[in-house]
């Protein structure tokens, strides 16, 4: 299993399915291209037993590791067979990031266990890439899991490619199958929508949500959360201008749990719209304080949005965590959301990057909590319903099986 980086509490849905995996016989070693930077660590990661192991993130810190893997891959491997794929990749990109994609690659190719024969990557960018590559070196197979930037941001020629010569794919949203399946011309049928789902057994019972706060009481304020990463798809800007647009005399609160590159930015925004002491930025936090979290609101807001270099999110996981607890959502007619959220029955949708629609949204659910709950207690059932785990982790088993050559034996993958 190949990952860009793990662990990642950004990445939970990975780590459910190894887990679910693991425990349904299957033993995995898994492969990082980066090592962790995250300050916490989900429970699920404590529970998974696989191997873990580390490849070089940059050829520099390991050279003598390299050039072992390099010289295995001349005298030993399919190395001709991988440079007239690697040669025409690196002439329309030809940057030192394809470069370091064939040494990891090398060194993962080594450094295999002779006993796995298929190989499976989450994200079809340059996890895909070494993945690819080592497949190629080595004669194994392999398959791939596409989840949201990678899908976006990689070229057309690329994801084509890639989809070519893996044995088969899934992706966890169909606005993501159908961009896959039509760059994939002639290979599409090896593509599946496959949804995360959530493990219900990891989520508490939702509480008993009686509060009446509408927003009128200043002492009582109306509570608002989000939890994401602070990048340019999750649209935290616009949801910062969109409550700096609410009338001053709503009372509310906002709980951002998250970090990232526009901390900084967002708080600066959040003092020039004089709202600064109505949030509380969190930072990183611990699955179980996310959860506390989503358990103490009102409201929950990810007003998803295109970022950049046409980077968007898939359907957000934090989104059905937030139906768990059967909070009503707040979110936008962009990427997978509107696959889970159904504008006026579980949640409220505005147009993406829309700050007056968004504040119109959120104005008129602080003010009506018997409406804020019965949307809550919709999206909870949504979630029950259609986006439970079993379904497609039944079909990710079925798939490894098949790529591992066993029925009902464990099997190394």
């Amino acid at each position: 299993m190949v990952l860009k980086g793990y662990p990642r509490l950004s990445e939970t849905f990975i780590a459910q399915e190894i887990l679910e995996l693991e425990r349904r016989g299957f033993a995995f070693d898994i492969w990082s291209l980066r090592r962790p930077t995250d300050r916490y660590r989900h429970p699920m990661h404590e529970a998974i037993t696989a191997r873990l192991l580390y490849l070089p993130e940059y050829l520099k810190d390991d050279p003598r590791r390299v050039l072992k893997g390099l010289i295995h891959a001349v005298r030993r491997l399919r190395f001709r067979e991988l440079m007239g794929v690697f040669l025409h990749d690196l002439l329309r990109d030809p940057t030192p990031n394809r470069m370091r994609r064939l040494g990891q690659a090398c060194v993962l190719a080594r450094e295999l266990d002779p006993a796995i024969g298929h190989l499976h990557v989450h994200f079809l960018h340059t996890p895909g890439s070494v993945t690819r590559y080592a497949a190629l070196l080595t004669g194994r197979s392999f398959s791939f899991s596409a989840h949201a930037k990678d899908i976006w941001t990689t070229p057309e020629w690329e994801r084509r490619e890639k989809i070519a010569d893996a044995a088969w794919g899934v992706t966890c949203t169909a606005d993501g199958w159908r961009e896959l399946t039509r760059v994939a011309g002639s290979s599409a049928g090896k593509v599946e929508l496959v949804y995360h789902g959530l493990d219900l057994e990891r989520f508490p019972a939702p509480p008993v949500r009686d509060r009446q706060a509408d927003g009128s009481d200043a002492a009582d304020p109306v509570r608002l959360v989000a939890v994401g990463r602070a990048v340019a798809k999750k649209g935290f800007d616009t949801l910062l201008t969109a409550l700096g647009g609410l009338p001053p005399a709503l009372n509310w609160r906002l709980v951002h749990i998250g970090t990232g590159p526009l901390i900084a930015p967002l708080k600066e925004q959040a003092e020039r719209l004089g709202i600064a002491g109505r949030i509380e930025w969190r930072g990183s936090q611990a699955q179980t304080a996310v959860i506390a979290a989503l358990r103490e609101a009102d409201l929950f807001v990810l007003p998803s949005q295109p970022g950049e270099d046409g980077d968007r999110d898939g359907l957000p996981n934090v989104i059905m965590e937030a139906a768990t607890q059967a909070l009503p959502i707040v979110s936008t007619r962009f990427a997978g959301v509107p696959e889970f959220v159904t504008d006026g029955e579980n949640g409220l949708l505005v147009p993406p990057a829309d700050a007056p629609a968004l504040s119109a949204a959120l104005a008129a659910l602080i003010a009506a909590p018997d409406r804020r709950r019965a949307l809550g207690e919709a999206a909870r059932a949504r979630l029950v319903a259609d986006f439970t785990f079993d379904a497609g982790i039944d079909r990710l088993e079925t798939r490894m099986r098949q790529s591992a050559g066993a029925s009902a034996a464990p099997a190394r993958a």
